[in-house]
């Protein structure tokens, strides 16, 4: 019992004032951590970047400012820093080489959120996935397919493919192609697609619907309709413009050249 006694007071002599002061800088730390959080955070609540960049950029200033004060006070109490970072050096690597898709995905989804390469609602076609974005989150963007599948697309995959965004543009072009027979007036066809485009309800006036032949194969014209749409409103244009130009054709007898059926007669001697 007396050489614990003994044993105690070195102790509390040796490691006593260390461990107070240890104590006293971790409240200390803690209150200026807490100052400097706070005005940081009250800075970056007054920028336009997303929200959720803004609580993952808080988040992650909390635990870098509480990692350096431990720094701060661990040698206080004797402990030898280069064992310290070592440690730390082998979990961040184990943890890194552990999480390197996640990590990935969280740097995608931070790029995404600041740049902003879409937004929820825009039609995109990125990473195999064409769809509506519903959600752009830290580490999947969820994807409503045109036949109302739910896609989670790795934001790390999208950073890394060609993204294309159909609704950043206020309008878009319709381009469809009809093949006719090459027995037809080239200048008549192009009149009645032309008139088929502008009687198209939501085909726009401004730029003028084209019409023109824009390739040959074999005993076909290939014939060309563009015309101009509300983004909105490119899909019910799109079924509109084929049932009327279908329908102009039609009534004009002008032919598919896969609706006539080829005869030859072989006269044998």
């Amino acid at each position: 019992m007396e050489n614990f006694g003994k044993t105690a007071i070195t102790l509390l002599t040796e490691y006593g004032g260390k461990i107070v002061l240890a104590l006293v800088l971790l409240l200390i730390g803690s209150l200026v951590i807490k100052i400097i959080h706070k005005g940081l955070c009250k800075a970056l609540d007054k920028t336009n970047i997303d929200g959720t960049v803004k609580q993952v950029a808080k988040n992650t200033l909390k635990f870098i400012l509480h990692l350096i004060l431990i720094i701060a006070i661990v040698p206080i109490l004797g402990v030898n820093m280069s064992s310290v970072i070592a440690l730390l050096a082998s979990c961040g690597l184990a943890v890194g080489l552990a999480l390197q898709g996640s990590l990935a995905n969280l740097a995608g989804g931070l790029m995404i959120l600041i740049f902003k390469p879409f937004k929820v609602g825009d039609f995109i076609d990125a990473s195999g996935a064409v769809g509506v974005v519903k959600d752009i989150s830290i580490f999947y963007t969820k994807v409503m397919t045109v036949d109302n599948k739910q896609v989670f697309v790795p934001n790390g995959d999208l950073m890394n493919a060609n993204i294309t965004n159909f609704s950043v543009a206020d309008n878009r072009r319709v381009d469809i192609d009809f093949k006719i027979t090459n027995d037809i007036d080239v200048d008549f066809v192009k009149r009645v697609l032309l008139e088929a485009a502008e009687r198209t309800p939501g085909v726009l006036e401004d730029p003028k619907p084209f019409a023109r032949l824009t390739g040959v194969d074999d005993d076909t014209y290939i014939f060309t309709v563009r015309a101009w749409c509300e983004t909105a409103s490119y899909w019910d244009v799109y079924f509109d413009l084929i049932e009327t130009c279908c329908g102009f054709l039609s009534e004009n007898n002008i032919d598919d050249p896969e609706e006539r059926i080829a005869v030859r007669i072989v006269k044998e001697d």
